[in-house]
């Protein structure tokens, strides 16, 4: 690069909004550390960006929501990588463990309630039947990531009861006592965390979450269970393999 070019490239660095400059600048900086070492802190970052904490503070909060970096105690560290999840028919434990996570699951409540409208819809009884619920918090090495809600039909699934440890796989659970899940209906979108939620998940209110709607059937139609999960935006990425028939 001769000196015309490198002055031009400084040119535009210069006129970069100053957000953008200390955003390049950290980037830059994490390519050097591994998961787990410290950031500077922001008072360090602002002298040595030339700006001020404010604007440091900013694309901190940009890199947390992305999960390139996360508080530990008083400070901030690398993260590690976000945990990607196939979208397929098999459960939560099999995505986690592939990814060389080791998953987990905290019961948050585990009730028989009347079905409101639409569970009653996607499980296919009448609206008031009585269903149980399962409501638990997903966690991948021991972190929360996640908040799972499941919905299955009471007359099918009171066998549950029985034997099921709710800390472990649901879908392992089911299968094992002939359950077969043939199809699933699966809907995506981005949401913010309610309070009680973002408690169980702690995080805060302001954290971008996905949230996935499931149906399930077995072979002859049948439903299975409505799941409605909230999963950290900052913590899971998901991935689907397409095909063109």
């Amino acid at each position: 690069m001769d000196s015309r070019e490198a002055a031009g490239v400084e040119d535009q660095l210069a006129r970069m909004p100053k957000s953008y400059r200390v955003r390049a600048e950290l980037e830059s900086l994490l390519t050097e550390l591994s998961e787990g070492d410290p950031l500077p802190s922001e008072r360090e970052l602002a002298l040595r960006c030339g700006v001020a904490r404010e604007t440091v503070r900013q694309a901190v909060r940009e890199l947390l929501v992305e999960g390139r970096i996360r508080r530990q105690g008083r400070g901030t560290v690398v993260s590690h990588p976000k945990m990607v999840q196939p979208l397929t028919l098999r459960s939560y434990t099999e995505g986690a463990l592939k990814f060389g996570r080791k998953p987990g699951r905290l019961l948050v409540e585990w009730t028989d309630i009347p079905a409101a409208p639409e569970v009653a819809a996607d499980l296919a009884v009448p609206a008031g039947t009585v269903v149980t619920h399962l409501e638990r918090v997903l966690l991948a090495d021991g972190e929360r990531i996640g908040l799972e809600s499941t919905w299955m039909p009471l007359p099918r699934f009171a066998f549950l009861r029985e034997f099921y440890d709710p800390t472990t796989s649901l879908y392992t659970a089911t299968r094992s006592r002939g359950v077969v899940y043939f199809s699933a209906t699966e809907r995506i979108e981005t949401m913010l965390a309610s309070p009680r939620e973002a408690a169980l998940l702690e995080c805060t209110t302001a954290l971008p979450m996905l949230l996935l709607h499931r149906r399930s059937v077995d072979a002859e139609g049948v439903p299975i269970e409505r799941v409605r999960s909230l999963y950290r935006g900052d913590r899971i990425a998901f991935q689907a393999k397409l095909t063109d028939y």
